[in-house]
């Protein structure tokens, strides 16, 4: 668990990373450098889960070794299997970060959601339905192993 309190804010406690795969973690398909490390770095801490729509089919290959659960979702509503998914795990609990539009409902929802800004962009909608907007997955999960940083964004 990570615990962050956070002044004016709110006090987070933190037990699941949800992440989107294509265009958050990864371009195309393929992860970006250090992300598989960064990974298993915060798997000490959080319970690490990808869901995706697994749009190049790499997924599974490229997730090899990290100690995470998969979740590949059917075309048809992935924004509402992506919601339905945190608030299973308990969404008061749950950091969430993507970049898709299907993104959108799981950021808002989550304890802390993220926003992450790579060669894809980022929907709009999801853009305004996060508490922070990171231009790198590294810098996105570097909030997590530095908490501080969330504490100098966010706080009032």
């Amino acid at each position: 668990m990570i615990e962050v309190a956070i002044p004016g804010y709110r006090t987070l406690k933190l037990e699941h990373l949800v992440l989107d795969y294509n265009g958050t973690l990864a371009v195309d398909g393929e992860p970006l450098a250090g992300v598989m490390d960064a990974l298993k770095n915060l798997a000490q801490s959080l319970e690490v889960h990808v869901l995706t729509a697994d749009t190049f089919g790499k997924v599974r290959s490229r997730l090899e070794g990290v100690p995470c659960r998969l979740s590949v979702l059917t075309v048809k509503n992935q924004d509402r299997g992506k919601l339905d998914y945190i608030k299973a795990l308990g969404a008061e609990k749950t950091v969430c970060m993507g970049n898709g539009r299907n993104d959108r409902l799981m950021l808002k929802e989550a304890a802390l959601g993220v926003a992450v800004i790579l060669d894809e962009g980022v929907a709009v909608e999801t853009l305004n339905s996060a508490d922070v907007v990171c231009t790198s997955i590294l810098s996105a999960l570097g909030l997590l192993t530095n908490p501080l940083r969330l504490t100098a964004t966010l706080r009032s």
